[in-house]
């Protein structure tokens, strides 16, 4: 498995989309968008809901009230690997590797870019025990 192309250029597409409240943002990016090799170009918005697992990969916190997306950041194919970054009503920043839950408050906008020469999937790394992101150079249309 050779985890990476070589750095090409590869042109990028832009999908702008809103999330409505009460929509569950992971399991919406999936669902909604059937790119290849896309990831979160910026994010803004709130949520009242967030599952993050910690640094320690098995930590889940549970976090309930209103809290503003200060990032969202991560890559999207068949699945998604996403960071959140959320602050509190007082300011304080928390984040992690999110797992899901993570509930629209008022809206998510968020911005995706797709780049077109390339393709990612997930596979089993023995390494790191995870499916990490595999890296493949997208056979040409036509």
């Amino acid at each position: 498995m050779d985890p990476v192309i070589p750095c090409v250029p590869c042109p990028v597409t832009c999908y702008p989309l809103r999330l409505q409240p009460g929509e569950e943002i992971k399991e919406s990016l999936v669902k909604k968008n059937k790119l290849n090799a896309a990831f979160i170009m910026t994010c803004v918005g709130s949520v009242t809901h967030a599952s993050l697992r910690m640094s320690d990969s098995k930590t889940v916190k549970e976090y309930k009230g209103n809290f503003e997306i200060v990032s969202l950041v991560g890559t999207l194919s068949t699945g998604a690997h996403l960071h959140a970054s959320l602050s509190d009503k007082d300011g304080n920043v928390f984040g992690g590797h999110v797992t899901g839950n993570l509930i629209v408050y008022t809206t998510a906008e968020i911005m995706i870019g797709e780049c077109s020469g390339a393709s990612f999937s997930r596979e089993h790394d023995t390494r790191t025990g995870f499916k990490e992101l595999v890296i493949e150079k997208r056979a040409q249309e036509g």
